[in-house]
């Protein structure tokens, strides 16, 4: 079997990057139907829609552009994190001209095979990222970049093989997403339209029902900033112990690992801040309102704000209540590029406290839902493990197709 060298311009019929619409102009914005991708919403698996959409006019009047089905996009810029992150497309969409859009050859190139190499050239890739204000990724060097290629029966043999993984880790994505779902519309029910088990005879005094009250987030449970051990002392790093910074929080209810771990010296010498598994994580600076629970013991950085829930407060109603803080930690940050919400201000936000009784029946009837969801997630990292073992192997021919 021979392997060619061949530049991802060959390898595609586009290679090219979106835009984004003069956000000045409403019309480009409201009702939209277009979904507009950025790069923090690609995931190393299929993407699907977009948290905004664009209208036709703010497509025709940008650079923006829909790419087809099957489409690869890569980060072109962003953190060492974001950077260089994949989505193949799963329906039609638009996006920023922070993702590099890569449409595959079919008589050449199969559009899976690409993204799998891609992802195990990311290395190489990341050595040719230009450092400055902002890393990033030309166009040009992506187009020019040159990858390892076998004829488009074995690279379909490859990606058949690989995504196979993925077609489990985004069947588990889907369940967790309806369970999420579920138990979210069965909090709105309870604690934002009071439907509650027995409203239809409760009295509302001052607008809440009777025995229900407004409380600042410091109620709910002991509310701590995390901090970084020192950098200096390098024993302090590499360890067993999760350090959670944002980017581990992202598209995960439970944190299950992180980019970076403590050892038992460096944890201890912050013991104040480990905190249980089941605590409820917020990040109050830069992206704010990114909330997660912690699924073992952890730390956390300084941008993060844990809430250790009291005894008498539902995990679950705790995470759904956090939640839904975000727009509002967005106002109070200070609307700068880097949104900062303190410990003090974060703690006072109020929130809506329901009684013991109603919190308990709600955990009860959503506990199911979120253990299944730890349990895929747990899935889901055993199969992205064993992929990305996989992955190497196949690529450079070690395991023949």
């Amino acid at each position: 079997m021979t392997w060619r060298e061949i530049s991802i311009e060959a390898l595609c019929t586009m290679v090219t990057s979106g835009g984004t619409p003069n956000r000045s102009r409403s019309e480009y914005w409201e009702n939209g139907t277009i979904p507009w991708l950025k790069t923090g919403e690609l995931n190393d698996g299929i993407v699907y829609s977009a948290e905004e959409k664009i209208t036709t006019d703010g497509l025709k009047n940008s650079s923006a552009k829909i790419f087809p089905v099957n489409t690869v996009l890569m980060a072109m810029y962003g953190d060492g994190k974001t950077i260089t992150t994949l989505s193949i497309l799963g329906n039609e969409c638009a996006s920023n001209q922070a993702c590099a859009a890569m449409i595959a050859d079919p008589e050449i190139c199969d559009y899976r095979f690409l993204f799998y190499a891609l992802k195990q050239y990311r290395r190489r890739l990341l050595s040719l990222v230009v450092a400055g204000a902002q890393r990033n990724l030309s166009l040009g060097i992506i187009k020019r970049f040159s990858l390892s290629v076998p004829d488009l029966h074995t690279q379909k043999r490859i990606a058949s093989i690989l995504s196979a993984y993925d077609d489990l880790i985004e069947n588990n994505r889907r369940r967790i997403a309806l369970l999420e779902q579920a138990a979210r519309l069965l909090y709105r029910e309870w604690f934002v339209h009071f439907r509650f088990p027995g409203h239809e005879t409760a009295k509302i005094v001052d607008g809440l029902p009777e025995g229900w009250c407004y409380a600042p987030v410091r109620d709910l449970g002991r509310v701590i900033t995390g901090k970084t051990p020192s950098k200096k002392i390098a024993t302090n790093f590499n360890g067993s112990i999760p350090f959670i910074k944002t980017p581990d929080m992202h598209g995960n209810i439970f944190v299950l690992s992180s980019q970076e771990t403590l050892t038992e010296q460096g944890a201890k010498s912050q013991p104040t801040k480990t905190i249980p598994a089941g605590s409820i994580l917020v990040s109050c600076i830069g992206t704010v309102g990114v909330v997660a629970i912690t699924s073992s013991y952890a730390q956390f950085n300084q941008q993060i704000n844990a809430v250790v829930p009291n005894e008498d407060i539902s995990q679950i109603y705790c995470y759904f209540t956090l939640s839904a803080l975000k727009r509002r930690l967005k106002a109070i940050g200070g609307g700068a590029t880097m949104s900062n919400v303190n410990k003090n201000k974060f703690e006072s936000l109020s929130v809506c406290k329901p009684p013991r009784n109603i919190q308990r029946s709600f955990q009860l009837a959503t506990e199911h839902q979120f253990e299944l969801i730890h349990k895929l997630s747990r899935q889901n990292a055993q199969l992205t493990r064993a992929r990305d073992l996989l992955l190497p192997r196949l690529m450079d021919g070690r395991i023949p197709v």
